[in-house]
């Protein structure tokens, strides 16, 4: 088989990758990347590298890991400094909302131009919260809500442990549920909180569904309000990070993409 020829068939098999994850390729390079320049960036240098390494690609079973993975690797090379390891994980408990505190105001709950104007200020607020979180957590958490991609998978880009990507991937959620009821209008919380044991319980099988993209099955009538707005404000923040993937990709970014990838 000619150089060309080689050529113009990873060229092809690029153009193909570029079209299944290119969107959210940008929407996690949005989230890892300080400012719009970086993040277009870094989604240029990925599939360049890519292209480079194609030999490796056509004997990948699956794609989406090695791309990201490569990602990965050009994020930080690009980045000035490198996070480290974090100082110091909060425990769950830590994590769960006191039985004094107002529970916020969901978009779900209302209705009409509030509920929109809500929703619109719930991204804001998850995009504010993911930008401010440490590497280790954010990136482990765009690969799963943005990405989309499993434990095991990320855990293989990352190299870390199976048990250490979930942990800050569970984590990372609970920090941007915690900026959302910190954020969003509040409203005091109805009935009587049920016993921290069992909302401790309820969180780590609602986690658990996350992870699985399963639907968390429950009665509302066996939960407290605070159980209840606490599923909900995760649940707000995971379909704000998948809504990454619908964002307008900016004029003449796929053009300088493919135009690298050209034989």
């Amino acid at each position: 088989m000619s150089a060309s020829t080689t050529a113009s068939q990873a060229g092809a098999a690029i153009t193909e990758l570029l079209e299944r994850e290119g969107p959210r390729l940008y929407g996690l390079a949005r989230r890892m990347c300080s400012n719009q320049q970086d993040a277009e960036d870094l989604v240029q240098v990925t599939f360049l590298n890519a292209y480079k390494a194609w030999d490796q690609l056509a004997a990948a079973a699956d794609p989406r890991p090695w791309l990201y993975t490569i990602a990965r690797h050009a994020c930080q090379r690009m980045r000035r400094r490198r996070a480290g390891e974090p100082a110091r994980v909060e425990s769950f408990d830590e994590l769960l909302p006191e039985p004094s505190d107002a529970v916020p105001e969901l978009p779900s709950h209302v209705s009409g131009p509030y509920s929109d104007r809500l929703r619109a200020e719930a991204r804001e607020i998850v995009d504010r919260a993911l930008a401010a979180l440490p590497d280790a957590f954010r990136l482990p958490l765009v690969l799963a809500d943005i990405a989309e991609l499993d434990t095991a998978t990320i855990a293989g880009v990352l190299a870390l442990k199976e048990a250490t990507v979930k942990t800050r991937v569970h984590r990372a959620r609970m920090k941007l549920r915690a900026a959302l009821a910190e954020g969003l209008p509040a409203r005091a919380a109805e009935g009587d909180p049920s016993a921290r044991q069992v909302c401790l319980d309820l969180l780590h099988a609602k986690l658990e569904a996350l992870d699985r993209r399963q639907e968390f099955s429950y009665s509302d009538a066996a939960l407290c309000d605070r159980c209840l707005t606490m599923f909900a404000t995760l649940d707000l923040a995971r379909s704000a990070c998948a809504a990454a993937v619908n964002e307008s990709v900016p004029a003449g970014l796929w053009q300088r993409v493919l135009a690298s990838s050209r034989p």
